[in-house]
């Protein structure tokens, strides 16, 4: 279950990346495992295969119930057991650890958001509601949610988490902020 919805948060975080899933350390090994930017696993296939993962350390996140496994010192760890914001924040704790200088320049593209938009997403990510955005913009509550329908139609974003992610990725929020 665990593995189904990491996925499913993974793919909408990082919409351009690649998740697979395995069902045995055996089926990794034989699909070139290499080949991966990531190894998220179990803290127990990590224990059964440490000398695998240890060589690529630095691809490896193991999957823990809690923070601060003293038999995983020194390893990136990810709490699964966490609410989903802070999981979220998590991840792009890890994937900005991973891939520190990744971000590429910004482009205007067809899915660009008005700079009103990108207002109405950083607020909308910072925890506001339509109303409080509305008073803060001095908009009404009817053009929020048009903003918020607009925004939803370029990206093709439908959860906050999702959004939140395209937030900090794009450079509109800082992850720590969240």
């Amino acid at each position: 279950m665990s593995c189904l919805g990491l996925r499913v948060l993974l793919e909408e975080l990082i919409p351009a990346a690649v998740i697979r899933t395995f069902p045995s350390f055996e089926a990794f090994t034989d699909d070139t495992p290499d080949m991966y930017v990531h190894y998220f696993l179990s803290a127990q296939i990590y224990f059964e295969h440490t000398a695998f993962f240890l060589e690529r350390s630095p691809k490896t996140i193991v999957l823990t119930g809690s923070d601060g496994n003293p038999q995983l010192a020194g390893v990136l760890t990810l709490n699964i057991c966490q609410e989903e914001k802070e999981l979220v924040r998590s991840i792009l704790q890890l994937h900005r650890h991973g891939h520190p200088a990744e971000r590429p320049p910004r482009q205007a593209d067809a899915h660009e958001l008005t700079a009103r938009e990108v207002e109405v997403l950083v607020l909308l990510v910072k925890g506001l509601i339509n109303k409080q955005i509305a008073d803060k913009l001095n908009i009404s509550l009817t053009t929020v949610i048009s903003h918020r329908k607009n925004i939803v139609e370029k990206l093709g974003i439908r959860s906050l988490s999702g959004l939140t992610i395209y937030a900090v990725m794009h450079g509109y929020v800082e992850a720590d902020s969240v």
